[in-house]
């Protein structure tokens, strides 16, 4: 029975909880999730837990934050100024808005914090700083 290595492409069914057991994203309900195993388009930690299974394998996957959307960054936590924000937003903690970016690209942040003169975005991916599990099984190889 052959396994999954390096440059194939995969596709498997995952279930994805955070440490306490709250359950942030699930393929069960729809197709599994297609993808080429080591070719950077997964996180580091799902991509090494998928190698080696064969077809029908199931295994859990401890994630540690560094293998998946790494620790949260305060680089990644900007301030904007008042005066900077549509007049439309009234920006309140834990409100989701989004940036573009200068390649024009949207970029979902979150509301860390308003005060008199600015707020301050978060940037970070929703599961920075956060170790992840995932309940993964294999279940084709091409």
């Amino acid at each position: 029975m052959s396994t999954a290595k390096k440059g194939d492409k995969v596709k498997v069914h995952y279930t994805g909880k955070l440490s306490d057991g709250t359950v942030f994203d699930s393929s069960l309900e729809r197709e599994p999730i297609e993808f080429e195993l080591g070719a950077g388009q997964m996180i580091a930690g799902f991509d090494k837990a998928v190698d080696g299974m064969a077809i029908g394998d199931k295994k859990t996957a401890d994630i540690p934050s560094a293998e998946a959307y790494g620790d949260k960054r305060d680089d990644m936590m900007v301030p904007v100024p008042h005066d900077k924000v549509p007049e439309e937003i009234k920006p309140e903690v834990g409100m989701q808005l989004s940036m573009q970016q200068p390649d024009g690209q949207a970029l979902p942040v979150l509301v860390a914090e308003v005060n008199d003169d600015h707020i301050v975005l978060d940037a970070n991916h929703p599961l920075a700083g956060k170790d992840l599990n995932f309940e993964i099984e294999l279940v084709e190889i091409s």
